[in-house]
Protein backbone atom coordinates (compact mmCIF):
# COMPACT_ATOMS: atom_id res chain seq x y z
CA UNK A 1 0.00 0.00 0.00
CA UNK A 2 2.60 2.03 0.82
CA UNK A 3 4.84 1.73 -2.73
CA UNK A 4 1.36 2.21 -4.16
CA UNK A 5 1.33 5.77 -2.09
CA UNK A 6 5.02 6.42 -3.41
CA UNK A 7 4.17 5.46 -6.88
CA UNK A 8 1.07 8.15 -7.05
CA UNK A 9 2.87 10.84 -5.53
CA UNK A 10 5.96 10.51 -7.62
CA UNK A 11 3.54 10.39 -11.16
CA UNK A 12 1.84 13.73 -9.80
CA UNK A 13 5.32 15.34 -8.89
CA UNK A 14 6.79 14.53 -12.03
CA UNK A 15 4.23 16.32 -14.48
CA UNK A 16 3.12 19.63 -14.70
CA UNK A 17 -0.49 18.64 -14.27
CA UNK A 18 0.43 16.87 -11.14
CA UNK A 19 1.53 19.99 -9.42
CA UNK A 20 -1.12 21.80 -10.73
CA UNK A 21 -3.55 19.42 -9.17
CA UNK A 22 -1.55 19.54 -6.17
CA UNK A 23 -1.58 23.34 -5.82
CA UNK A 24 -5.12 23.42 -6.44
CA UNK A 25 -6.19 21.30 -3.81
CA UNK A 26 -3.73 22.61 -1.27
CA UNK A 27 -4.90 26.09 -1.83
CA UNK A 28 -8.66 25.12 -1.51
CA UNK A 29 -7.72 23.00 1.90
CA UNK A 30 -5.70 26.48 3.27
CA UNK A 31 -8.75 28.57 2.53
CA UNK A 32 -11.52 26.25 3.97
CA UNK A 33 -9.25 25.63 7.12
CA UNK A 34 -8.28 29.36 7.48
CA UNK A 35 -12.44 30.42 7.24
CA UNK A 36 -13.48 27.33 9.16
CA UNK A 37 -11.44 28.90 11.97
CA UNK A 38 -11.61 32.68 11.94
CA UNK A 39 -15.35 32.71 10.22
CA UNK A 40 -15.76 29.88 12.55
CA UNK A 41 -18.12 28.51 9.10
CA UNK A 42 -18.32 24.16 9.15
CA UNK A 43 -15.77 23.07 6.81
CA UNK A 44 -18.52 22.32 3.82
CA UNK A 45 -19.43 26.14 4.15
CA UNK A 46 -15.63 27.06 4.40
CA UNK A 47 -15.00 24.92 0.84
CA UNK A 48 -17.75 26.39 -0.72
CA UNK A 49 -17.04 29.82 -0.33
CA UNK A 50 -13.15 28.74 -1.82
CA UNK A 51 -14.64 27.43 -4.86
CA UNK A 52 -17.23 29.78 -5.04
CA UNK A 53 -15.09 32.62 -4.66
CA UNK A 54 -11.97 31.40 -6.96
CA UNK A 55 -14.06 30.40 -9.90
CA UNK A 56 -15.27 34.08 -9.68
CA UNK A 57 -19.61 33.25 -9.12
CA UNK A 58 -19.28 34.60 -5.80
CA UNK A 59 -23.20 34.15 -4.91
CA UNK A 60 -22.84 36.58 -1.85
CA UNK A 61 -24.91 34.18 0.32
CA UNK A 62 -21.42 33.83 2.64
CA UNK A 63 -18.87 36.58 3.20
CA UNK A 64 -15.93 36.96 4.93
CA UNK A 65 -17.00 39.83 8.55
CA UNK A 66 -13.52 39.98 10.02
CA UNK A 67 -11.24 42.41 8.43
CA UNK A 68 -8.17 39.89 8.67
CA UNK A 69 -11.04 37.76 6.92
CA UNK A 70 -11.01 40.50 4.49
CA UNK A 71 -7.70 40.93 3.97
CA UNK A 72 -7.04 37.45 3.31
CA UNK A 73 -9.64 36.68 0.92
CA UNK A 74 -8.01 39.39 -0.96
CA UNK A 75 -4.25 37.87 -0.86
CA UNK A 76 -6.38 34.38 -1.39
CA UNK A 77 -8.35 35.28 -4.39
CA UNK A 78 -4.82 36.71 -6.61
CA UNK A 79 -3.31 33.62 -5.39
CA UNK A 80 -5.44 31.23 -6.17
CA UNK A 81 -7.72 32.66 -9.28
CA UNK A 82 -5.51 32.04 -11.92
CA UNK A 83 -4.54 28.78 -10.14
CA UNK A 84 -8.01 27.92 -10.20
CA UNK A 85 -8.64 28.81 -13.56
CA UNK A 86 -5.54 26.95 -15.13
CA UNK A 87 -6.76 23.73 -14.02
CA UNK A 88 -10.10 24.19 -15.01
CA UNK A 89 -8.45 25.24 -18.41
CA UNK A 90 -6.34 21.56 -18.01
CA UNK A 91 -9.36 19.87 -17.45
CA UNK A 92 -11.69 21.43 -20.31
CA UNK A 93 -8.95 20.68 -23.13
CA UNK A 94 -8.21 17.19 -21.80
CA UNK A 95 -12.13 16.40 -22.41
CA UNK A 96 -11.76 18.72 -25.72
CA UNK A 97 -9.00 16.32 -26.74
CA UNK A 98 -10.72 12.81 -25.39
CA UNK A 99 -13.76 13.62 -27.33
CA UNK A 100 -12.10 14.87 -30.39
CA UNK A 101 -10.42 11.36 -30.67
CA UNK A 102 -13.68 9.88 -29.91
CA UNK A 103 -15.27 11.51 -32.74
CA UNK A 104 -12.05 10.32 -35.22
CA UNK A 105 -12.39 7.22 -34.27
CA UNK A 106 -16.43 7.12 -34.69
CA UNK A 107 -15.48 8.66 -38.06
CA UNK A 108 -12.85 5.64 -39.32
CA UNK A 109 -15.19 2.71 -38.15
CA UNK A 110 -17.65 4.73 -40.14
CA UNK A 111 -15.48 4.81 -43.25
CA UNK A 112 -13.98 1.48 -42.66
CA UNK A 113 -17.64 -0.03 -42.50
CA UNK A 114 -18.86 2.01 -45.33
CA UNK A 115 -15.71 0.71 -47.56
CA UNK A 116 -16.30 -2.98 -46.58
CA UNK A 117 -19.89 -2.41 -47.73
CA UNK A 118 -19.15 -0.84 -51.18
CA UNK A 119 -16.90 -4.28 -52.13
CA UNK A 120 -18.93 -6.54 -51.09
CA UNK A 121 -21.52 -4.51 -53.43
Amino acid sequence: MLDRLKTVRHRLLSTGEGRLLIAAVTTLLIGTIFYARVEGWSLIDSLYFCVITLTTVGYGDLHPTRDISKLFTITYIIAGLGLLAALVNLIGERRTASARRKAEQFAESKRTSQEEETTLS
